[in-house]
């Protein structure tokens, strides 16, 4: 692409200069607006400036990319209700070893699920999630929040359908599932295991600490919120537990009988001790007339009777509850089941190669409709300023596009850029790296991606395949060099940011820190580990 007018590069720089720092810096003091307006207003500069047309600006939208999004934050709203991050607590709590172990976990489950539900999915479903085990384990989110989003960047890496770029790579490319999958998986597996061995070497001593057992018993959080996708008012444990009890209690058999017992027990000392009084005012009041007295028993015996109507109330309500109780048990489990069967049914689609935006937005409407209720408060839980985000995004890295800058930067590489010996490859993937986080890796892909396979198909078929494949695992892995380097960097950090009570904010610099040694060390490995 040549390079465009002098103004139109100069003023398009501003733009997408402009829309990076409010990206990087939501709080900046001079226009404190945050990242979703700054993405608005490098989208607009963008246009006012006549980088690009109001067309091309509606059409730089990946509408795709949204809808993909949208539905699977649809999806995980309704898992949560179907009680499916339960069931992940348990797998993440279960005979845990500590923090450590915590972390391994997060990085293994986040690469798995990123492989068949795209990373931007799996950060939706699991980031609240994971703050709340870090919360309830009294452990700082920040290495965990790291885990969960570059695992899922490299765990992504493996499929076609784990994310845009691998998609785009994979309809160009025309190749097929199984070779994408078994090219790139011995780099995905071994890049994941040094991720974690990297955070684990950065961050042993944070978590190595370990607090008080009076600190902690202050700070544990109940259970039912650490299962629940959107947090609620943390609770004191001991009502908690308390009020499980009782529920427990109202809802078995063995708890109607416990239940009927205390009752039975509490009107038998309420008499007992009603006696008691009665005796010592007789007692101690000898002198006392006969009118008071007999006021006195009638109150004893309307006590008595009052409690003797308590309990039968209760009993009756009792015995309606067990009649409705089972129904609406079977009628819970029915519909975890179709929510299951719905989600699985989403993932084969996605593994037969369906539409992603597609196939994510159906499965999210058929929960919407086995639900029959309104669905408004479950689609009041989607991130609706995290799309607007994008949208400002995709149309201020298409002006910057425009402007021929990241082309003009292949043009100059690409002699250098030759995958037929290591210094080549070496080339190529600083080029993806930077392309990837200055332009992002979806666009970096479409730019790049005819003309790298054409470099290599030069040389040899396999070579094609192989420069495909290293296209795609290094605009995926890239993506973990910065904050801003990929969606699932963005959704951990505003979904983090957003949570309530307990939100945590993932800074730009944090993130770098750790961000820049993995995303070198990884890529290296992954790509002496990439086979044609």
């Amino acid at each position: 692409m040549v390079m465009a007018a002098t103004v139109k590069v100069g003023l398009g720089s501003v733009g997408f200069v402009v829309f990076w720092v409010l990206a990087v810096f939501p709080a900046v003091p001079f226009m404190p607006i945050g990242r979703t307006a700054g993405s608005l207003l490098g989208a607009m500069l963008m246009v006012v400036f006549g980088v690009i047309t109001p067309d091309q600006a509606y059409a730089a939208i990946d509408l795709p990319i949204l809808g993909l999004l949208f539905g699977t934050m649809v999806v995980s709203v309704y898992l949560e209700r179907a009680d499916m991050f339960k069931y992940l607590g348990k797998l993440l709590a279960w005979k845990s070893q500590g923090a450590k172990d915590l972390l391994c976990r997060i990085c293994l489950i986040s690469a798995v699920s990123s492989a068949f539900f795209t990373n931007d999915t799996s950060c939706v479903v699991l980031t609240e999630f994971v703050l709340k085990i870090a919360r309830q384990q009294n452990l700082p989110p920040h290495p965990f929040l790291l885990a969960l989003a570059s695992s899922a960047n490299i765990g992504s890496s493996v499929t076609p359908i784990g994310n845009p770029q691998n998609l785009v790579i994979a309809v160009q490319s025309k190749i097929s599932f199984g070779k994408f999958l078994f090219g790139i998986f011995p780099a995905m597996l071994l890049g994941v295991v040094v991720n974690a061995l990297l955070l684990l070497c950065m961050y042993w001593k944070l978590l190595s600490v370990q607090k008080d057992v009076e600190d902690a018993a202050a700070e544990l959080v109940p259970e039912e919120e650490v299962v629940s996708h959107r947090f609620s008012p943390a609770t004191l444990s001991h009502l908690t537990s308390l009020n499980s009890q009782e529920l427990n209690n109202s809802l078995g058999v063995n708890g109607h009988a416990n239940h009927a017992e205390t009752l039975r027990n509490r009107v038998i000392v309420g008499e007992c001790e009603i006696q008691k009084a009665f005796d010592s005012s007789r007692n101690s009041n000898a002198s006392t007339n006969d009118g008071s007295l007999m006021k006195r028993e009638e109150n004893v015996s309307s006590k008595r009777v009052s409690s003797v109507d308590e309990y039968q109330d209760d009993e009756n309500f009792r015995a309606y509850d067990e009649m409705c109780y089972f129904p609406k048990v079977w009628r819970n489990k029915l519909w975890k089941i179709c929510v299951y069967l719905v989600t699985m049914g989403m993932l084969i689609a996605l593994l037969m190669g369906l539409n992603m935006s597609w196939t994510a937005i159906t499965a999210a409407l058929a929960l919407v409709v086995l639900d029959f209720k309104d669905a408004r408060p479950s689609l009041e839980k989607v991130s609706y300023s995290l799309l607007i985000f994008f949208c400002g995004m995709f149309i201020t890295v298409d002006g910057f596009n425009k402007t021929g800058i990241p082309s003009a930067l292949w043009d100059f590489m690409e002699p250098y850029s030759k995958i037929d010996h290591a210094a080549g490859i070496a080339v190529l993937a600083l080029v993806i790296l930077v392309l990837s986080n200055v332009a992002s890796n979806v666009p970096t892909v479409l730019l790049l991606g005819g003309r790298v396979a054409a470099s290599a198909a030069a040389i040899s078929p396999e070579s094609e395949q192989k420069a495909w494949l290293i296209l795609a695992w290094v605009s995926t892995v890239a993506g973990n060099l910065s904050l801003l380097g990929s969606a699932a960097n963005l959704i951990v950090c505003e979904q983090a940011r957003r949570a309530q009570h307990f939100g945590y904010n993932l800074s730009f610099w944090s993130h770098l820190k750790f961000g820049v040694p993995s995303t070198l060390i990884v890529t290296g490995i992954g790509l002496m580990l990439i086979r044609g």
